[in-house]
Formats: structure tokens, sequence, C-alpha cells
């Protein structure tokens, strides 16, 4: 019955148009890494079902190409936003949503490891959507912000396209001999899920230990730069 329902939702995916389901997964990355929606869109999952419908080596590339693109372009999104609007941004509702606590949190991240910061944001909860933003508006060059995103989004792009893609291909050999072959997808696919979580968990606390942080008023004062 579980192989029946998982052939079924594999089976779709797959029935999407290759193009739009690559390019689906770009536009899915790309709204979670943008700060303007990064704190709602699930583009991680997105990524994870529509990777699942990879069939070869050529869908595979394509993929990651994709979501490499949509990553950079996210990213880039919210870099440009801090630099033209980084301020008024801050002091507009959607920064007292998004939270003076988190803001403060990215930015001193960013003053502490730098160049380091960007590339470990990618990794890190929340702040993969907020830290381009604040490298836009500490001045920090577009050249050097790209130059450390851009290796995390390709490392990011390969481990979660290529688990989707392995652990349907190993399902789809499986369920041809093991009537249990769903059990085992479902499985891997949380246990691959609750390692990129804790992996993340352990990962902020490693990186965030305390430091030389900016001080709380940081964001505040930058945010009062308005005309």
């Amino acid at each position: 019955m579980l192989n029946e329902w998982i052939d079924g939702a594999l089976a779709s995916i797959a029935s999407l148009d290759p193009l739009a389901r690559t390019l689906g997964a770009a536009v899915a990355i790309l709204l979670e890494t943008s700060v303007l929606l990064g704190l709602i869109v699930p583009g991680e999952m997105l990524v994870i079902i529509a990777s699942t419908a990879v069939a070869s080596p050529s869908d595979w590339l394509a993929m990651v190409a994709a979501v490499i693109g949509g990553a950079l372009a996210g990213e880039s999104i919210g870099y440009v936003l801090g630099h033209l609007l980084g301020p008024a941004l801050i002091r507009s509702r959607l920064g007292h949503w998004i939270g003076v606590e988190r803001l403060t949190r990215a930015e001193e991240l960013l003053a502490e490891r730098g160049g380091a910061a960007v590339f470990a944001s990618r990794f890190l909860p929340v702040l993969h959507s907020l830290v381009p933003l604040i490298a836009g508006l500490s001045g920090m060059s577009y050249r050097r912000f790209l130059a450390w995103t851009t290796p995390a989004c390709t490392l990011w792009a390969l481990a979660y396209v290529s688990l989707a893609a392995v652990s349907s291909a190993s399902y789809r050999e499986l369920s041809r001999e093991l009537q249990w072959a769903g059990v085992l997808f479902l499985g891997a696919l949380a246990i691959g899920l609750l390692l990129a979580h804790f992996g993340k968990k352990w990962f902020a606390r490693r990186f965030l230990e305390p430091g030389t942080p900016t001080s709380r008023g940081e964001v505040d004062r930058r945010a009062s730069r308005i005309d």
C-alpha cells in the first residue's frame, strides 16, 4: 500500500514538464533565499520534491545548476535590497516583523567573521535570508560577497539535490523486489533531513560562539541614517 502511494507520488512529480520542474525548483529557492520571502517559503522542501524526478546525469546536472542559480539570484536580491534600501527596510513594518534580534544577530555574525559569515549563513536557519541583506547594508563589495556565497550555494545544491535523487533512484530499484521499500525510502529521507537539521544546529552553535559582538544598537544606528 505504501509502495503504491509513493509510486503514485513520484510518478506525478516525474510527469511534470522537466523544464517547468527544474525552473520551479530554481524559483522556489530564489524566493526562499531572498529577504522578503525567505522566512516563509519552504524552498528546501520544494527542491527535494522536484529532485526526486532526477533520472539521469543530465537531469541531475540541470537541477543542480538551476538550484545554484536560484540561490545566487535570491541572495543577490537580498544584497541589493540591503545596499539600496537597508536602513529604510529595517525601519519599515517588514523590519519590525523580521525583528531587531534577528537583524542584530546577522550583523554581529558578519562583523565578527566577515566573508566567512556569508559562506556559513547559507547553512544556518533564518540567517541565510538575513546575512545577504546585512552584507549589502554594511558596504561589503558585491564581488567579495559573491566570492563567498557561490561555493556555499554550490555545496548546498549538491547536497540537497543528490539526497533526493539517490533516495528516489534507490527506492525505484528496491520497490521491484521489496514490499517495504517505501519504508526504507521515507526513512532515508527522514534521516537525511534530520541529519541536516541537527547538523545546522550544531554548526550554528559552533559558528555563533560569542566573540566580540557588535553592540545591540548598531542596527538601529544604521537604520537612523535616513534623510
